[in-house]
């Protein structure tokens, strides 16, 4: 499994225990040590307990993927999981905001998952600009101005030119 379906599949799976705020944020350009953040809040230590044991237990029996390391105890406000290509953070809300990983990460480029593609409104098509009407320019003919109309020319008498 390559990683970016990896790490889709990390916040998937977080999402299946109601994680909050999932954000998947691509460090290929920047980063030696992981292709993928995942990074995924809860509110409660049980509740992020929830959400590593959905995401480790699952990935162990549906894709024989095992983590390189996973750091943090029972009842810490911070799990990290390590799968080397994907690293997943399950935070508490308050460390999420004290430690501000998307901020520290901003240049990384956000993973947007299939479904967030499919809902994402197409771009509308861009129009070129007309070019503007010009009028039609009336007639002049021996020196009366005739109005061309659909099916007949009419004679204009408020341009007659008044004999002298």
């Amino acid at each position: 499994m390559d990683s970016r379906k990896l790490a889709l599949l990390c916040r998937d799976l977080a999402d299946n225990k109601k994680a909050e705020n999932i954000l998947v944020l691509d460090v290929r350009k920047l980063s030696s040590i992981t292709d993928y953040f995942v990074l995924a809040s809860g509110s409660t230590e049980p509740h992020l307990r929830a959400i590593v044991s959905e995401i480790t237990d699952r990935l162990r029996k549906e894709h024989e993927l095992r983590p390189h390391a996973v750091e943090g105890e029972l009842q810490t406000p911070w799990q990290v999981i390590d799968y080397f290509d994907v690293i997943v953070h399950v935070m508490r809300n308050d460390v999420r905001a004290k430690y501000d990983l998307e901020t520290l990460w901003g240049d990384a480029p956000r993973v947007k998952s299939e479904v967030e593609i499919a809902e994402t409104p197409a771009p509308k098509p861009v129009r070129k600009p007309r070019a503007p009407k010009t009028p039609k320019a009336a007639t002049v003919f021996k020196g009366f101005k005739i109005k061309r109309t659909r099916k007949k020319i009419t004679r204009d008498k408020s341009s007659e030119i008044s004999p002298e």
